[in-house]
């Protein structure tokens, strides 16, 4: 299993934060509607689980 480092996990939190995409759902888990993705205690956006990486070519490399 792939284990991410902390510099990843906070460039990936903040690049989150202006994706198009993945603020729309933000938008909708604060509005409290039931949404497959959730936002952990490191406010970290994941779908099942699985980090979802924000659509920047550097961070899926």
């Amino acid at each position: 299993m792939l284990r991410l480092t902390s510099d990843f996990l906070e460039e990936v939190v903040e690049k989150q934060k202006t994706d198009a995409r993945l603020l729309k759902f933000k938008t909708l888990i604060e509005q409290g509607k039931k949404v497959d993705i959730e936002i952990d205690v490191n406010g970290v956006m994941r779908c099942r689980g699985r980090v979802c990486v924000p659509d920047v070519p550097e961070l899926k490399k």
